[in-house]
């Protein structure tokens, strides 16, 4: 049997299984207020605008039901199977420009790109926040939260395997707004934090 096909086979066995440790204790971000907006982030709004402004009044996640579970882990494969990964400089000759990758991409337009697929999914822009965090060895990276009602799960161009934020060896920085996509907020977290700019992965 083919690697493709082994990985899809993977994939399949787990889609109609929901996770049973969140199911028994869900685990949430706490926000601490608005923060600042990541200058590539800036940069994107200014040109679509429409990304980034967004806005939602309902405060309450996603119900994450089996149909959800499948299409994030499917997206979250198809994404990081598709697009090569490079850094902004590599391709773009610039340390900072989020955008949606074609074939090649850094951290944040893997990003964008699993967003916009789980939008046109019919996922809600407030439960699919672009997030910053911190790697062990202290450089910056980009991942997606999906808010659900079993916890806030992180889709990540480095693993296929969707997990909790609280299960990943990130210290987490600050993430979009759920109420307003153009802003972004603080997160606590109980590991030490140093917000600082974002150094690609």
């Amino acid at each position: 049997m083919k690697t493709a096909t082994l990985v899809k086979a993977a994939l399949v066995g787990a889609l109609y299984m929901l996770p049973a440790a969140a199911q028994a204790n869900p685990q949430s971000m706490k926000t601490a207020g608005l923060t600042s907006q990541p200058i590539g982030h800036y940069n994107f709004c200014q040109s679509n605008p429409a990304e980034c402004s967004q806005r939602s009044g309902r405060t309450r996640p996603m119900e994450l039901t089996r149909k959800a579970w499948r299409q994030i882990l499917e997206i979250n494969h198809a994404v990081n199977s598709q697009i090569e990964p490079r850094t902004d400089m590599e391709i773009f000759g610039v340390e900072e420009h989020w955008t949606y990758p074609q074939s090649v991409g850094d951290c944040e337009d893997y990003v964008l790109l699993k967003r916009s697929m789980l939008m046109r999914a019919g996922f809600k822009p407030a439960d699919l926040l672009i997030t910053v965090v911190r790697q062990p060895d202290g450089s910056g990276h980009a991942v997606l939260t999906v808010r659900t009602n079993l916890g806030d799960y992180i889709l990540d161009n480095m693993r296929d395997k969707v997990l909790l934020w609280s299960d990943t060896e990130y210290t987490f920085l600050k993430r979009q707004s759920s109420r307003h996509s153009g802003r972004w907020t603080k997160l606590k977290h109980s590991r030490p934090t140093t917000v600082g700019s974002i150094q690609r992965n």
